[in-house]
């Protein structure tokens, strides 16, 4: 069975067959640094189809070789390792600049790795959510990631207001799963004179709805408001233009599709018109002090230019470690290049869920490439956690989200057609082996028309 896709890329024509998933992954440039992760094994023994790159990256071969590279250092120079270890650790964090800034599309002195995701968020919004009496609003999307969530209520309570009324959500309309970017617009447009801050998840983790970050922030800064994002699920996933979408800053975590392990060291983005703006309030640590004069232990603190004025502590040396053996194989590989694989291999896991029984899946992620990335969220028939359950058993992960959304996720780093091939063939057998006896099985045609741009 085929489906004719085409874009403004290149025409691509789909075949369910295991034969076509297989040439796929022979003409894919990137199928080599599948080669650079460690899958963990299957109840069979054989790697699993990881399909939660979303949750939690795989592990790259080479962390194990950078974090024995500072095993060994602090064993052989002790103290002195911050400034005689190969890579000596006082500046470790300028080993990532660069890689960091061409990865989320900014300038080097606009980035910077630290601390864990919630609490740059909190940190950016000390100096960024400057609330007044007429505005003092916080737009967010509805269903947002928990903590974030959280974070926006604890910080309109502590400066004085009520969640119920500083805190906006845009949520989908009645009946729908995602939320339409014209509503984003229309909330500016009449509530955007009373909103100081529009912090959005620039790619929902729920829905995997990603937002057009450039039209939004144009609009929402033609209000006055400052704009920030979570790219928790955009970093490593999308490509992303920071700068020139003149966006005011955004704050990430490394251990989704950046690979960096349980609980990975962070990332921050603040605009170069904020770089020497020290009127800013802002909580203060050493490490955000001028670097020439940071040893002088003087009392006056004076932070240095861009976003690394926003540390706090010296960072943990092995979660750098683990996140540069990670950036070295995005810079190999490159995030355009990335994204190209990635449109295509969502597009492909697409198609083959739409030939899974009537009824039986229901993806909930918008169809068009540029409102996702490479995550598709389902409504699966029957008991979605039993059935997550099954996948496992038989050698597939991916996870389940409350109430009811099963997420999958082909990473184009580590994941290959035939994987996807794999993924839902076994998601069908496992329908089927499910459904009542005489239930039909007909399979639905995808309707493709603009859904791909391959």
């Amino acid at each position: 069975m085929t489906s004719s896709q085409t874009s403004n890329r290149e025409a691509v024509t789909y075949d369910d067959s295991e034969g076509f998933a297989q040439l796929l992954d022979k003409r894919d440039p990137l199928a080599p640094f599948r080669e650079e992760f460690l899958f963990p094994p299957g109840p069979s023994g054989s790697p699993v189809i990881y399909m939660s790159g979303n949750s939690l990256g795989l592990q790259p071969k080479k962390v194990r070789d950078h974090i024995e590279q500072e095993l060994n250092d602090w064993a052989n120079f002790g103290v002195e390792g911050h400034f005689h270890a190969k890579y000596p650790w006082v500046p470790y964090h300028e080993n990532l600049t660069e890689s960091t800034a061409r990865l989320v599309g900014a300038l080097p002195h606009e980035v910077v790795v630290m601390n864990s995701l919630t609490v740059n968020l909190h940190l950016m919004m000390v100096s960024f959510y400057r609330p007044t009496k007429t505005r003092y609003r916080i737009l967010i999307e509805g269903a947002a990631f928990p903590s974030d969530q959280y974070a926006v209520a604890s910080q309109a309570r502590f400066h004085g207001y009520a969640p119920s009324d500083a805190v906006i959500e845009v949520t989908p309309r009645e009946g729908e799963e995602t939320i339409r970017h014209e509503d984003i617009l229309a909330i500016l447009q009449s509530e955007g004179e009373s909103i100081a801050l529009v912090m959005l998840g620039n790619c929902n983790y729920l829905t995997g709805q990603a937002f057009d970050m450039k039209s939004v922030t144009a609009a929402a800064q033609a209000q006055g408001c400052v704009v920030g994002y979570n790219l928790a699920h955009g970093a490593g996933n999308l490509e992303m233009r920071l700068h020139d979408w003149n966006v005011d800053f955004a704050v990430w975590c490394s251990y989704k599709y950046l690979n960096a392990g349980p609980g990975g060291i962070a990332g921050c983005f603040v605009h170069e018109r904020h770089a020497s703006n020290f009127d800013l309030p802002r909580l203060a640590g050493w490490w955000g002090h001028d670097k020439q004069s940071r040893f002088l232990m003087g009392p006056s603190f004076n932070p240095i230019v861009g976003a690394e004025g926003w540390q706090l502590s010296n960072p943990p040396i092995f979660q750098l470690a683990a996140l540069h053996a990670s950036m070295t194989l995005f810079d190999k590989a490159g995030i355009a290049n990335l994204r190209k694989k990635s449109e295509m291999l969502t597009g492909y896991m697409e198609f083959m869920l739409d030939r899974l029984p009537d009824g039986a899946c229901r993806i909930i992620t918008p169809r068009d490439p540029a409102a996702r990335g490479c995550q598709l969220s389902l409504h699966l028939d029957g008991n979605p956690k039993q059935l997550i359950s099954s996948l496992k058993e038989a050698g597939a992960v991916c996870d389940f989200r409350e109430p009811d959304v099963v997420r999958v996720a082909p990473a184009p780093l580590y994941n290959s057609f035939s994987d996807v091939w794999r993924f839902a063939t076994m998601l069908g057998d496992l329908i089927r082996a499910n459904r009542p006896a005489g239930a039909p099985d007909s399979t639905k045609a995808s309707d493709t028309t603009g859904s791909d741009n391959q």
